[in-house]
């Protein structure tokens, strides 16, 4: 198990590392990357400056910052749990054949970062795979819908891109991927790994035996199949006061949720249907498929 550092030796190293970077510790994202599993690429993104306090479980950090388009940063290395006056300050892409063996201390200056997350990122950004994506205009609709908090549990079926974005807005709570297809399965984690969301857990499906080990979802986001009932059912018995939002395409599911609903005590029916229209190469508008969103709660 990696050495994790003491309260006061992070204190220490944080003074010592803010100090050479000329930053004040309120301008400074915090991870604990030993005790915990942080986002940290998504961090990077988002602050200006991100101190990270690793080990070895973290060997090929600096060459994942790098991959994730980060070359440029600066970085500021102290190495062992307690500052002794030395540290490196070097770009990103000089440490990239660097790997992390011991404790070790990093401070990222990335001056390009957004400082707050904007929702519905481009789909080309995802890995291709046998995945169709939702439009992101559509897939901010669905995230506000979500309302996902930093600290939130949530559980997607068939749902890969919005896991990305739950994970990234909620990157101290927890999100669990549902995907029963082994194609599906593997663009998730490519994605996974693409924007560093750690806090990411994969499973085949939301059988209790599966779920038994995994902590209780506030809300259920499931693309409907003709397995809706059967996961629903399963997911009440993970939590009984669970939030539901549905998503179909398809009128035949639409007018069956509500005895699904009805049946299973999910209350407060609420539907909304989405429609996008963009313009093509030709100027044209066209319309996006316009899905059904069906919320509920017990």
């Amino acid at each position: 198990m990696a050495q994790e550092f003491t309260n006061k030796q992070m204190t220490q190293w944080m003074g010592f590392l803010t100090d050479v970077g000329q930053v004040g510790i309120d301008k400074v994202k915090i991870l604990d990357n030993v005790r915990n599993v942080c986002n940290v690429l998504p961090a990077i993104e988002m602050n200006q400056y991100v101190l990270i306090f690793t080990g070895k479980r973290d060997k090929g950090l600096f060459y994942d910052i790098w991959e994730a388009g980060h070359e440029e940063c600066d970085v500021f290395v102290g190495y062992g749990l307690e500052p002794n006056g030395d540290y490196e300050k070097k770009k990103v892409r000089d440490l990239i054949d660097d790997e992390i063996v011991g404790p070790t201390v990093v401070l990222v200056y990335n001056q390009n970062a957004h400082e707050s997350y904007k929702i519905g990122i481009e789909n080309d950004n995802f890995a291709r795979g046998p995945i169709h994506y939702v439009g992101n205009e559509i897939r901010a609709v669905i995230m506000t819908m979500m309302g996902v908090d930093s600290e939130d549990r949530v559980l997607l079926v068939n749902a890969e891109s919005i896991v990305v974005e739950a994970a990234m807005m909620a990157p101290d709570g927890k999100v669990i991927a549902v995907e029963p297809d082994p194609g599906s399965e593997a663009s998730m984690r490519e994605n996974v790994e693409k924007f560093g969301v750690r806090n990411v857990e994969i499973v085949k499906d939301v059988r209790e035996e599966t779920l038994a080990d995994l902590p209780a979802p506030r809300l259920s986001f499931i693309v409907a199949s003709d397995k809706l009932e059967e996961q629903i059912r399963d997911l009440i018995k993970k939590n009984p006061h669970m939030q539901f939002i549905v998503y179909t395409l398809e009128l035949d599911i639409l007018s069956g949720i509500r005895d699904i609903f009805q049946r299973n005590g999910i209350k407060n029916m609420r539907v909304t249907q989405i429609t996008v229209a963009k313009t093509d190469k030709a100027s044209s508008f066209v319309t996006q498929p316009t899905p059904w969103l069906i919320r509920g709660e017990r």
